[in-house]
């Protein structure tokens, strides 16, 4: 679902020049398929604490963050440059946890996720596309903003006893961000609504997806380290690398995209071996 989305994202803002803003579209229906549902789920089930109360206020910032970061990323370059640094985030979730909550990862865990981060910029220089020099900062920006909502995500997902109230937990912090983006939107163009639409099957998947995807994301926190998860999600940007290039036909830098993959599959590799 993760890679469907972004997929989607990516075709999407090529087919109308990024006058349609996916992110906005996907965050708005996901708000209108399954927020009201999601949301009503979280306010009766959810074990009502002052941590989870600070948590929710994190993620729905950082969330927000995120998402704007994200936009102006892709103002100055393109998906295949932008989001794999935006996904270069286990290792500053990995220092986080430790400085923050005295998690720590063992040398080989953290060997493994060093591979897989290398991997994602691997994928990102084998993009000569954009205004790199502009669009880092803002990707670097995403990066952290995700390491905190994972960490704040980690923290609240013991309160959320079942899938609806964790997909109601990040349902407010995707209302903070699609607020975030309507102002962001409105200062750029003058228009609270983006200029072109998508068609109506890609908003409607996007809002299934982009919600959901995340929501699954939180319930492996139950289970695992924040970091653990977020690296294995990686894993989705290396289906979305073979597929431009099978099904979409971008051969452009191909081989170094290879390269970059498999660098990434090796650390998911090692890190996961380590959990058998």
């Amino acid at each position: 679902m993760h890679v469907a989305w972004n997929l989607l994202a990516r075709h999407v803002n090529t087919l109308s020049n990024n006058k349609a803003n996916y992110l906005w579209w996907g965050l708005l229906a996901h708000l209108v398929l399954l927020g009201p549902y999601a949301i009503w789920h979280l306010i009766i089930s959810a074990q009502w604490t002052t941590t989870l109360v600070v948590a929710l206020l994190i993620t729905a910032s950082a969330n927000t963050l995120y998402f704007i970061a994200l936009r102006r990323a892709y103002h100055f370059a393109p998906v295949a440059l932008v989001y794999p640094l935006a996904r270069s985030s286990p290792i500053l979730i990995g220092l986080w946890a430790w400085l923050f909550f005295e998690e720590s990862l063992s040398l080989l865990e953290t060997l493994s996720i060093a591979i897989s981060v290398a991997g994602l910029w691997v994928l990102a220089a084998s993009s000569k596309n954009g205004d790199s020099r502009h669009a880092l900062p803002w990707a670097v920006t995403a990066a952290v903003a995700t390491s905190i909502y994972s960490l704040s995500d980690k923290a609240a997902v013991v309160y959320l006893p079942g899938f609806a109230a964790q997909l109601g937990f990040i349902t407010i912090g995707y209302a903070a961000a699609f607020i975030g983006l309507s102002i962001v939107q409105y200062k750029e163009t003058k228009n609270w609504i983006p200029a072109a639409r998508p068609a109506l099957i890609y908003i409607l998947v996007g809002g299934l997806f982009i919600g959901t995807a995340y929501a699954l994301v939180v319930r492996a926190m139950r289970e695992l380290p924040a970091s653990h998860v977020v690296s294995f999600t990686n894993a989705g940007i290396v289906l979305a690398v073979l597929l431009s290039i099978t099904l979409y036909r971008e051969r452009v830098h191909w081989q170094k995209r290879l390269i970059g993959s498999l660098i990434v599959t090796v650390g998911l590799g090692l890190l996961a071996w380590m959990k058998i």
